[in-house]
């Protein structure tokens, strides 16, 4: 079976983000870019099922800039078989990545599609909704546990994803091809290490274009204005329980 990970090339988290001074997006001239956390995730649980005899082939997938051939060469050295970067200078919003996406899937049928839940820089956790949609796959959001289960004679495999949701947790069954979207306590990424980082350049990287995959990636949707959120006024200290007890009473703002 095959694994396809999509890897999005994101402002490291360490980072502290600036806004561009024209206020039309956020500034990455000159920024450390890194691999989205919960795309890390993802590599480490594909890796984690290749080891078990489950998978036997990663695929590492990367659109955008010629820059994230970088992660995808990070998701190599993690583990990952291969790379396959979508090249263009777009603005990639979700719909267009889950497009793209499709087409790589179409090409390379894929029995399992692990995703980030979202990525760090948008937040959006649409990507993988959507893909689910346009593949008419089943999906299993917010995983915090997967298993593969096999199937009786003639049914194929399935796969067993515990979900986070508001109420506690929620185990759902999905037969597969499936869609698996990662939370954080899915498991711990590793560290590459020397050796698996010097493998990484020599395990291929295919290059294409959108244009190859017959999407138009124009975005749908236009940015206004992007501006930093207000900052929080400083706190006020009391001498009593009484005084504030009084304070919120007069002055506390019910949100």
């Amino acid at each position: 079976m095959k694994i396809l990970v999509p890897v999005k090339r994101v402002v490291d988290y360490n980072v502290k983000v600036r806004v561009k001074a024209d206020g039309s997006g956020i500034e990455t001239a000159g920024v450390k870019m890194s691999m989205n956390p919960f795309d890390e995730i993802a590599i480490e649980e594909a890796i984690r099922l290749k080891e078990k005899g489950a998978a036997t082939e990663i695929i590492a997938v990367s659109l955008g800039v010629p820059q994230c051939a970088e992660t995808i060469r990070t998701a190599l050295a993690m583990g990952a078989d291969r790379g396959i970067l979508v090249e263009t200078d777009a603005e990639l919003q979700p719909l267009a990545v889950a497009k793209l996406l499709k087409a790589v899937a179409d090409k390379e049928q894929p029995g399992l599609i692990i995703l980030g839940k979202q990525a760090i820089d948008d937040d959006m956790s649409a990507t993988g909704p959507m893909l689910a949609a346009l593949l008419g796959w089943p999906q299993g959001t917010f995983a915090s546990k997967i298993a593969i289960t096999k199937g009786e004679a003639g049914s194929g495999d399935g796969i067993t994803v515990t979900r986070e949701v508001d109420g506690g947790l929620e185990t759902v069954a999905l037969t597969m091809p499936a869609i698996v979207t990662t939370d954080l306590r899915l498991n711990e990424p590793r560290y590459a290490s020397l050796p698996n980082i010097m493998k990484a350049r020599k395990k291929p990287i295919d290059t294409m274009k959108p244009a190859d995959l017959g999407i138009d990636p124009a975005p749908r949707l236009k940015v206004l204005k992007v501006v930093e959120p207000p900052k929080r006024k400083a706190g006020q200290k009391v001498a009593s329980v009484a005084e504030l007890v009084a304070k919120l009473r007069t002055e506390a703002k019910v949100i």
